[in-house]
């Protein structure tokens, strides 16, 4: 029996990397990673939905969107999302010649 690397699987059932199907695989994973992280510091904040979205003046729909990985976000809104429960948040920008972290 043949055994192969989670590199070689994901290269073949998702692209390799580079490629539009694997750029936009790595996309969502990444926003529902994020979505995902909103959702555990607003729980651990003791904060309903309702109330995030009071704090940084949107709706409870939006922070259920948010959570849910469904429709597009701004990095403004993550950001006011992040500061309501005091979260440090920094980014990484890689670009093929250097690196910068911002935060």
């Amino acid at each position: 029996m043949k055994t192969y690397t989670l590199d070689e699987v994901q290269d073949q059932l998702i692209g390799k990397i580079g490629t539009p199907e694997r750029d936009v695989f790595e996309y969502e994973l990444q926003l529902d990673l994020i979505g995902r992280a909103i959702k555990q510091t607003r729980k651990e904040r003791h904060l309903t939905q309702e109330e995030l979205g009071k704090l940084i003046g949107v709706q409870k729909s939006q922070i259920s969107r948010l959570e849910s990985n469904v429709g597009n976000v701004t990095v403004g809104t993550l950001l006011r999302v992040f500061s309501a429960m005091k979260a440090k948040v920094t980014f990484q920008v890689e670009l093929p010649t250097s690196s910068m972290d911002v935060g």
